[in-house]
């Protein structure tokens, strides 16, 4: 039972990172200027679809807390920087969008956009330290709790969330190919290829800083699969950029919704059984099931959980097919 609810767990999270990926890649893309105009409707392709892609993230909370309460505790206290860095530019960009158009000042939304384009930032670079982070392993102790925060701040980590903020940022690119009309599209999809090579030079970076790392080579349990994780991402991104050459970016958006879902099942598989592996005493490393709740509390969970996953795929699914489709400029907006 431990092992379906850490599969759901990665599940969740993996679902986040693309949806919510395409959210906070719209965002960074708002640097790149184009006027008022063109910020706006690039908000107006996302808008739509923002807060539900969140909802996949506090799944996913509610079932750390919930099934894994032990491996909650040391991940929240051991990354509190990362986690505190994610979780602030989640909520920047929840805020930006949602308050930009309050004003009429131009200056006052442009200020609002700016909030948007950090809030991306923070998101993305927090969501790839925390990856990179248990990929590398933690210094657990044998009294159970993480010493210390400096495994967070290490080359790999930092390289790490850049490569998340590549990702991400062709991700957005893509999406917005596939929302805006076919005018702005046109556009974007050559910007998106050439994210694509900053994207290959990011993982490029990432890969030789875990290939340098004395953490990163002792802590995976099963290294093939954190060998596999660049390769996963290269040749995802090489899809990418090869769908957008042909005009399809449909195939290009599939590519680079693997490149942010993959890395979740790549790493959980790289460390499994463990959750949390120790880099000072490998006895105290944390298992899948040394973190979980126990069997009568996650059967409970199992029976709330249930009816609940229909609701939330159904109201995804509904979302997607009621703005299904390229923006048209004749529904009303908010952003």
């Amino acid at each position: 039972m431990e092992l379906a609810w850490y599969a759901l767990l990665g599940l969740f999270f993996a679902a986040y990172l693309v949806l919510g990926g395409y959210d906070y890649g719209v965002g960074l893309l708002l640097a790149r200027g184009g006027g008022p105009d063109r910020r706006r409707a690039s908000l107006t392709a996302v808008g739509p679809f923002f807060l539900g892609n969140e909802v996949w993230l506090v799944a996913s909370v509610g079932i750390l807390f919930g099934a894994f309460p032990t491996l909650e505790g040391e991940l929240l206290s051991g990354f509190y920087p990362v986690v505190a860095a994610a979780l602030a530019g989640v909520v920047a960009v929840t805020v930006g969008v949602q308050l930009r158009s309050r004003p009429t000042d131009g200056r006052a939304r442009a200020a609002w956009d700016r909030v948007v384009v950090a809030g991306s930032l923070l998101a993305a670079l927090g969501w790839g330290g925390l990856l990179a982070g248990l990929l590398q392993g933690v210094p657990l102790t044998a009294a159970g709790h993480v010493a210390g925060l400096g495994h967070v701040a290490t080359p790999f980590a930092a390289a790490a969330g850049v490569a998340m903020v590549a990702l991400v940022t062709v991700h957005g690119a893509i999406f917005l190919t596939l929302r805006l009309p076919p005018t702005d599209a046109a556009p974007l999809a050559r910007t998106a290829r050439r994210l694509v090579a900053v994207a290959l030079a990011a993982v490029a970076l990432a890969t030789i800083a875990g290939g340098l790392s004395d953490r990163v080579r002792a802590a995976p349990q099963r290294p093939l699969f954190a060998v596999l994780l660049p390769f996963v991402l290269v040749t995802a991104l090489l899809v990418a950029r090869a769908a957008l050459a042909r005009r399809r970016p449909g195939v290009a958006f599939a590519a680079t919704s693997a490149a942010l879902a993959l890395p979740v099942a790549l790493v959980g598989a790289a460390l499994w059984p463990y959750t949390l592996v120790s880099t000072t005493d490998p006895a105290a490393s944390l298992t899948v099931i040394g973190g979980a709740a126990s069997g009568p509390t996650l059967a409970l969970l199992g029976w709330l959980t249930v009816p609940l996953l229909p609701a939330l795929l159904g109201f995804q699914a509904m979302c997607w097919w009621v703005f299904r489709g390229r923006t048209d400029g004749r529904a009303p907006v908010y952003w």
